[in-house]
């Protein structure tokens, strides 16, 4: 393909992942309701658990609804059309790519969806115990009257970032199969990657509870050992596939 072939194909596949954005927000946007009462479960949750406690949601300005609407939709989208502009992507690259190559590349982008979905999952799961720690902490005789912009910005980017969190393996296993990162080296710094894990938690995580961090670390820590079992197992075929003339020395004479 000629560098032009190349920038309309390019053109192409961004035009089918926008267009699957476009039309599962729309989607999103028709039952806004249904998508507005699940988001805001947990909260209302939590008022329905304290009702000495004054907590609501509000609109602060006359638009703040319609913004509300089309964040939300965009963000749902953006979420449920994840398997098509995922093949995209991979789509645009597997042309350049060997057999065994795209072989790969289609394990990457069918293991990249369930585990994005998973940790998205699992951040809505928690997220009552969440707001529970965290609305906990108001004082005595205060309130918590939150704007809803404000609400769903913390939701968003609380399920995003689990759900980007558990795409850690998927970079793993990639590194290791550019040869970047081998299995022992990996197993060799489980502990400072224990750490690091631990403090990505910490950081990345909306909330500043214990909790949150250690619900996002143990699985992501699971995530990296079973990483490396992969990567292991890959690192045994490449050895069994490699050919012996390439382990022989400089001053040695191989069979080849």
């Amino acid at each position: 393909m000629t560098l032009a072939e190349h920038f309309r194909e390019f053109r192409r596949r961004l035009f089918v992942a926008a267009a699957s954005v476009l039309v599962t927000a729309i989607v999103a946007g028709i039952f806004y309701d249904r998508v507005f009462q699940f988001l805001t479960a947990p909260f209302y949750a939590y008022a329905d658990a304290n009702p000495d406690n004054t907590i609501s949601l509000n609109f602060g300005e006359a638009t703040s609804a319609l913004s509300n609407l089309i964040s939300l939709s965009i963000f749902v989208g953006v979420i449920v059309s994840s398997p098509v502009w995922l093949y995209q992507a991979w789509a645009f690259i597997v042309p350049g790519l060997t057999r065994k190559e795209k072989r790969v590349s289609l394990l990457f982008v069918a293991a990249t969806v369930p585990l994005f979905l998973t940790g998205c999952a699992l951040a809505y799961a928690i997220l009552p115990q969440s707001l529970q720690i965290l609305y906990g902490l108001s004082p005595a005789g205060t309130s918590n009257i939150q704007q809803t912009s404000m609400y769903f910005s913390f939701v968003t980017r609380f399920i995003l970032v689990f759900g980007l969190g558990f795409l850690f393996p998927v970079v793993l296993v990639g590194l290791n199969v550019l040869g970047a990162m081998p299995a022992e080296r990996l197993i060799k710094g489980w502990r400072v990657a224990v750490v690091l894990i631990f403090v990505f938690a910490a950081v990345a995580t909306p909330t500043a509870d214990p909790f949150t961090m250690f619900v996002f670390a143990a699985p992501l820590t699971l995530l990296f050992f079973g990483a490396w079992f992969v990567c292991r197992l890959l690192d045994k075929r490449k050895a069994k596939n490699r050919p012996e003339w390439l382990d022989v020395s400089d001053d040695e004479a191989s069979s080849l």
